[in-house]
């Protein structure tokens, strides 16, 4: 199927596990048509043309440029942002393109796609938004919010 051919309703089925899966069916839609109407159908790989295309903001260009064409960049979705702040990596208040700055600022940058996975994933599967696992963390020490919840008690 030719995405850009395509029909929200096409599109929907492949996607309907995921939130909000008939808004990001509209993305998609309009993300294929731009693609194929201003880059001759590929992908582009400057994160300035990513932005341009409709349904793709700062995590998402991040994302193409590291997983697509492995260049260097740092996305900051809700896992990294979480995680980051708990770590006192980055200080309270930030937004996440704060917090993408000061990670930028601090992490080298031939790590940046690296540190984007394992801070990701280790705040999808451990250190979780409700009901972290702070018991079994190596990183405790390092932890603000653990230093906090053990205060408590």
């Amino acid at each position: 199927m030719s995405m850009s051919n395509s029909t929200c309703e096409e599109i929907e089925p492949y996607i309907q596990r995921i939130g909000l899966y008939r808004n990001k069916a509209k993305h998609i839609l309009a993300f294929s048509k731009a693609l194929v109407l201003d880059h001759d159908g590929e992908v582009p790989s400057s994160y300035e043309e990513l932005i341009k295309l409709p349904g793709i903001g700062s995590k998402t260009a991040n994302v193409i440029q590291g997983v697509g064409f492995n260049i260097p960049s740092l996305a900051v979705d809700t896992h990294v942002h979480r995680v980051s702040l708990r770590l006192k990596l980055v200080p309270k208040g930030l937004d996440v393109h704060a917090t993408e700055t000061t990670l930028k600022r601090k992490i080298p940058r031939e790590r940046w796609i690296v540190a984007h996975h394992a801070i990701l994933f280790f705040g999808r599967y451990h250190c979780k938004s409700q009901k972290p696992d702070c018991d079994l963390c190596p990183l405790q020490d390092k932890c603000g919010y653990y230093q906090e919840k053990t205060r408590k008690r």
